[in-house]
């Protein structure tokens, strides 16, 4: 496994687990009844978070991709 490969799984690992508590921290808020966190509104942090966990999706892609080749 080389360097690339390594950098990939992290930040997969990473970006993944900052969205989900992105997620989960905005899922309760919103059924606490709180609009706003931040000042932001929680559907935005929402949309955020699931950006996040996608983007950690893509690099767990390109770290399984890059062992085939």
């Amino acid at each position: 496994m080389d360097a690339i490969e390594k950098f990939l799984i992290f930040m997969g690992c990473v970006s993944g687990l900052t969205g989900v508590l992105v997620c989960l921290v905005t899922g309760a808020a919103r059924i606490g009844g709180s609009y706003w966190l931040g000042g932001f509104q929680a559907g935005t942090l929402l949309q955020a978070g699931v950006a996040v966990m996608l983007f950690g999706c893509f690099c767990l892609l390109l770290a399984l991709v890059a062992r085939r080749r």
